[in-house]
This record gives C-alpha cells, structure tokens and sequence, in this order.
C-alpha cells in the first residue's frame, strides 16, 4: 500500500497548479537538451528481457555486426513474447517460432548438449541469431542499411532484397522492418537523454481530470463501469486521449517506447513498480509521472485516483511513451 499525497480538495487543487508548472518548465528544459546528445552503443534495457534469457541475448546479440542485443529481443518479443511454448497456427514453435522446414536446416545446437531443440531457449536463441547473420551475409553487398536488409529478408526472402537493392516494396515487409527497428529501441538501454514525448502533457491532462475517481480492477473507464479504472487502464485511457493506442496491461505497456533513468524522468513518463527487479513480464503497477518524485495512479480496490510518490522498494523503471513504439507492439504476446 503507498501513502497518499493529497486528500482535500483543496490539497489537490494546489497539487494541480504544482504539477501544470512543473510540467511546462521540465517538459521545455529537457526538450533543448535532449536534441544535441547524439546516441552511443546498444545494450539491454533493465529487466527488458526476462532475466532467464538476458544472457543468452546479450551473448547471441552480438554474433554478428547486422544484429544487436536489442535488435534480437525485439525479434524474440515480437514472436512469441518470450514463451519458449508458444505455437502458431502457421505451426511455428518456441520462442524464436521457427516453422519445422526452417528450423530443420538452420537450428543449431547452442548449449552444445547434442541435440537441436526448437523448445528450449538455449537452442532457439542462438538459432535465431545464427540465422539473422546468414541472412545479413546473402544481402551483405546490397545498399542501404546491413540491418534493415536482414530483417527485410528475414520476411521476404534474400532473393527479393536482392532483386529490388534493398527493402522490398511490399507492405508486409516495410512495416516488419519498421515494427522490429521501432520495438528494438524499447528493449535497447539509453546511453543518451530521451527525447521528451510531444503529448505528455495531454496525457497528464486526462489523468488529473479523474483523480478521486474510485478504482475499479479491470476498470477502463467505460459507463457501465461508472468511468472507474484500474492503474493500466488509467494509463492506456491517458494515452488515448492523446491519439496512442497502448496495450491493456501494464508489463507490455514497459514496451510503449525507450527507458529514461530514475534522475532523468520527465512528467509524462509511465513509471511501473514489479514484484522482480530483474523482470518487466513480473510488473504489477504503473502511473504516469508527474515530477518532483510522484505519479497519479489507479493504486488498489478501496482507495481513488491519487498522487503517490514513486519511489519505494518495488520501483522496477520508466518508459517515455511514443506513438512508433506504442504502435509496434505486437497485439498478443
């Protein structure tokens, strides 16, 4: 349970005027900032993988120089969320979803126990990115990006990457290349200040608009719920008011978009709280920020919409939400 913050009224009315300033004066500062730190290298954002994985990616992410580790998360991510049990109506299986054909001429044995295993992880995982790399070597001599043409072949076949010099003109494969390129910055640990996000202050707007609003689980602010949320659907209610489309619950709301640190979150920034440090799929909680060390959150059943400071023993990390990485996640994971 966390301490509230503002229980009047009139408590909540200077708690708005605080927030709005703050909001504004943050928001402008940080936006002339962010615009002349130029990115440097990829890593792993904290607990963005499940931390049974996090080795093996970070190892097989750096197989070759067409992938990276935050690249071949996205891919894992994108296609089975992380379940090594996961099946697809198309038959394919694990975690990496190789269909049988494929897996049957580019598994490999990863964990060296000998045996090729599209189940378990420490086959797949380095399967995948030996097969990203394979693909990057057929379309090493076409222009453009080394990357973009693996994943475009990867979809579309090296044949076609070849044949048009480059990404293909085929929608599927553009908005594959797009989604993966876009969800990688989500999986990818910040070296540099994020840009501020254009509609945080919107976002904020609608969530100050319901505060005392009593909680509801699995409330998303619908009439026949009486407009009552829980803390997911308050976030993806904000959000929506501002034209991005955010997943119902809150573990793959972490994946909306870049992670900033603790001392560089901007009002705007979804905050989540988890039961392990090392896993965003164990988040339980999210708000929205609005500075100075607190967030308006849906916090449990009994209690109402509310400021509650953030930090505390379960405070996992933040995501500055953008409408690229809200739109590349995938629908089921």
């Amino acid at each position: 349970m966390r301490k509230v913050w503002v229980a009047g009224g009139a408590a909540i009315g200077l708690g708005l005027s605080f927030v709005m300033l703050l909001v504004v004066g943050v928001y402008i500062v940080a936006g002339n900032l962010a615009g002349g730190i130029a990115a440097g290298g990829v890593g792993l954002a904290k607990g963005a993988v499940p931390a049974a994985y996090q080795t093996l990616v970070q190892k097989w992410g750096n197989l070759c120089p067409a992938i990276n580790p935050a690249l071949l998360a996205a891919q894992l991510y994108q296609e089975s969320g992380f379940n090594p049990g996961a099946r697809s109506p198309a038959k394919a299986q694990g975690i990496a979803q190789f269909i049988p054909g494929t897996w049957a001429t580019h598994g490999v044995d990863g964990d060296g126990d000998g045996d090729r295993d599209v189940w378990d992880p420490d086959d797949a995982i380095p399967s995948a990115a030996s097969y990203d790399c394979e693909l990057a070597k057929y379309v090493k001599d076409v222009p453009g990006d080394v990357s973009a043409n693996m994943l475009a072949a990867y979809n579309a076949g090296a044949y076609a990457v070849i044949r048009y010099g480059g990404v293909p003109p085929y929608r599927e494969t553009r908005n594959y290349v797009k989604t993966i390129t876009t969800l990688s910055k989500s999986f990818a640990a910040p070296v540099a200040r994020v840009d501020p996000s254009r509609q945080a202050a919107g976002a904020i707007a609608y969530a100050q608009s319901k505060l005392g609003t009593p909680y509801l689980w699995g409330g998303t602010g619908t009439s026949a719920q009486n407009g009552r949320f829980d803390c997911s659907g308050l976030t993806q209610a904000s959000y929506d008011s501002v034209g991005i489309k955010l997943p119902r619950v809150a573990n793959d709301q972490y994946n909306a978009g870049p992670h900033p640190a603790r001392s560089e979150l901007l009002p705007g920034d979804l905050v989540f709280f988890s039961h392990d440090p090392n896993d965003s799929r164990a988040i339980h909680h999210v708000g929205i920020y609005v500075g100075g060390g607190y967030m308006i959150d849906a916090p449990r059943t009994g209690a109402v919409i509310r400021f509650d400071p953030i930090d505390g023993g379960d405070y996992f990390g933040a995501t500055r939400v953008t409408e690229d990485g809200a739109k590349a996640l995938p629908t089921r994971v």
